[in-house]
C-alpha cells in the first residue's frame, strides 16, 4: 500500500459511509427508492471495507494484487469480517445491501417499503463499525 494509516483510510471511509446513510434517509423520506438503495449499497459497501482493512482480513491481498475491490470481494469480506468479529450480521448487511442495489437501483424493482427495511441493520453497520475503528488504537 502507500504507507497511508489503515486507521486513518478507515476513519475516512467511515465518514463517506456516514454521508451515503443520512442521503439514504433523505431519499427515503422523498419516497425515492432507486436513490435510497444506492446510499444504502454505498454506506455499506464502506463500511466493509474500513473493517476489511483495519483488521486486515485476508481478502485484502486480492484486493491489493487486482489494485480494487470487486463486488465478489466485498462478499467474501464480509463474511471472513463475521466469522472474524463472531457477528453474522455483519454479512446479513452485506447481503441485503447488495440486493437493494440489484433490485433496487439497477432493476428499479423494488418499492420504497423494500428500501425502508434494510435501514435498521445499515445503522447497526455503521455503529459497529464507528466502534471498531474506534478501538483500534484504544484497547
Amino acid at each position: 500500500m502507500l504507507g497511508i494509516d489503515p486507521k486513518r483510510v478507515a476513519e475516512v471511509r467511515l465518514e463517506v459511509a456516514e454521508r451515503m446513510f443520512r442521503e439514504a434517509e433523505e431519499y427515503v423520506a422523498k419516497g425515492d427508492p432507486v436513490q435510497a438503495s444506492e446510499k444504502i449499497y454505498k454506506a455499506v459497501e464502506e463500511c466493509i471495507k474500513a473493517l476489511a482493512e483495519v483488521f486486515r482480513v485476508k481478502v485484502l491481498e486480492d484486493v491489493e494484487g487486482r489494485g480494487k475491490w470487486e463486488t465478489w470481494l466485498l462478499g467474501k469480506a464480509s463474511r471472513e469480517l463475521a466469522e472474524k468479529l463472531s457477528e453474522e450480521k455483519i454479512s446479513l448487511a452485506w447481503s441485503k445491501a447488495y440486493e437493494i442495489h440489484v433490485w433496487g437501483f439497477h432493476e428499479n424493482k423494488y418499492s420504497i417499503e423494500d428500501i425502508r427495511i434494510a435501514i435498521p441493520i445499515t445503522r447497526w453497520l455503521l455503529e459497529q463499525t464507528r466502534k471498531n475503528i474506534r478501538e483500534i488504537g484504544n484497547p
